[in-house]
């Protein structure tokens, strides 16, 4: 859990994320009062339950980046789901419960890759052992003769002790510092690999649903099945690889793994609910498609209130596990859901549509800033792209306007006017080593112009 300040919090999105500073401070409140409930006691910290969060602003403001980058600093697992795509129970779709089964799935991924990066080392001793075992095969010494005085053929006197032959090791030794540095990689060796491949029988149970349900066939099968090995032509940089991953899964005690994982679910775990409007009545008497909209809404809401979901690592409860909802809100309001989902995210933010000024930050100041992707790509084919003369500025206005005549995608309209304006640059980069290219207001409006004048065409380009 993570033990930043709320100031602190702030500070990290500020990184990533312009502006949307009300929604910053409540999800940073959010997040440290997960940390204050883990120092109660015992008795009083199930008993507070997590404020939930619906965030209401158009697309492109920074909904979704929010609660990923606030995922990531608390190290939580986070899965991120469209409301939309689920539908009630006795339709044909997905399962609301499986956003839970998602979410669970995460975290074991986590955790076990923090479990794999603690025994990498012993594994890659292993595996390296293993290794020079294949290389250099341990000679067999064959029976010895033991002297025995009662036996004619034996004797007088015990025989006399073999030289001490230390070939071997040397060698050995010599193999293991190639191996180390990287000379034997392109040799070849022959290796027994584990067989993983699913049989056609798992694949037929796989696709009928049944993982929705929490079954793991596969697994189920591996079980009853022996495991088999098959003898595979590789080079000793590849065979290092299979030997490494066949030790960490030797080593891997997987309970150990799915109850951290489960604990860490249960009260880590951050579900970004997207598109939450799409799911809302329109009030129009409850006949339609108003019907089944209400009804993926009463799905949805036990899983928020608190229950226990089944999956194939284990049940799973939900009462800890923090709601992020998003969603527009252009042609329903949130008072259009129903009044117990409401109730179950006590905390609403609106966020700020961006305007030019935000726009000309979005492309500046984060760390993974557009202009910094576009500058760093471009520097692999030894080609300085550079931005100067009011060209930032020209650009936001652009992308402003743009928004305004056709439709507004926030942030993401920078994506389709920067991928325009540097078409011809990165179409030609190859040819233009060593070149150093500025970019002024009046170069960017001139590649824009065109696009600029002809509004039907873009509302396709652009």
């Amino acid at each position: 859990m993570s033990e930043l300040t709320p100031q602190e919090i702030v500070e990290e999105l500020d990184k990533y994320i312009i502006g949307q500073n009300n929604a910053k401070r409540k999800v940073a409140i959010a997040l440290r009062n997960r940390w204050r409930r883990q120092q109660l006691s015992d008795a009083l910290r199930d008993e507070v339950m997590p404020k939930n969060i619906i965030m209401i602003g158009p697309t492109g403001v920074g909904k979704t980046e929010i609660a990923r980058r606030l995922s990531k600093l608390a190290d939580a697992p986070f899965v991120k789901v469209e409301a939309s795509k689920f539908t009630e129970v006795g339709y044909v779709g997905r399962d609301c419960e499986s956003m839970i089964r998602e979410l669970t799935e995460v975290a074991i991924g986590m955790v076990r890759a923090e479990v794999e990066k603690e025994l990498e080392e012993t594994a890659r001793r292993t595996a390296e052992s293993r290794l020079l075992d294949l290389l250099l095969p341990p000679q067999s010494r064959g029976p010895q003769r033991i002297y025995r005085p009662g036996d004619p053929h034996a004797g007088d006197e015990a025989p006399a002790p073999a030289p001490v032959d230390d070939s071997e090791a040397r060698t050995r030794e010599l193999l293991r510092r190639k191996l180390a540095a990287g000379e034997l990689d392109d040799r070849e060796i022959e290796v027994d690999v584990r067989e993983t491949g699913k049989t056609s029988m798992m694949q037929v149970f796989s696709n009928s649903g049944l993982e929705e349900m929490g079954v793991n066939v596969q697994e189920m099968f591996g079980r009853l099945m022996p495991q088999r090995t098959k003898r595979r032509k590789t080079t000793v940089a590849e065979a290092r690889k299979i030997l490494e991953r066949e030790e960490l899964d030797n080593l891997i005690d997987m309970d150990v793994v799915v109850k951290n994982a489960v604990a860490r679910t249960e009260n880590s775990g951050i579900v970004f609910l997207d598109e939450i409007d799409k799911i809302a009545g329109r009030g129009t008497g409850g006949h339609g498609p108003d019907v089944s909209r209400e009804g993926v809404q009463r799905d949805i809401l036990p899983i928020v209130e608190g229950s226990t979901v089944t999956t194939k690592y284990g049940p799973v409860k939900t009462d800890h596990i923090l709601f992020i909802a998003a969603g527009a809100f252009h042609m329903t309001k949130v008072s259009d859901l129903i009044p117990e989902l409401q109730g179950r995210f006590p905390i609403r933010v609106e966020l700020d549509s961006l305007e030019a000024k935000d726009f000309v930050r979005i492309l500046q100041e984060p760390k993974n800033s557009l202009i910094k992707q576009y500058q760093a790509m471009l520097a692999t084919e030894e080609v300085t792209l550079e931005f100067g003369g009011g060209a930032v500025e020209a650009l936001a206005q652009i992308a402003e306007r743009v928004n305004q005549e056709t439709e507004n995608i926030g942030a993401r309209r920078l994506h389709t006017v920067m991928e325009f304006l540097l078409e011809d640059i990165s179409f030609d980069a190859t040819k233009r080593k060593g070149e150093t290219i500025h970019l002024d207001a009046a170069e960017v409006e001139q590649r824009l112009r065109h696009i600029m004048e002809n509004r039907d065409l873009s509302k396709y380009i652009l």
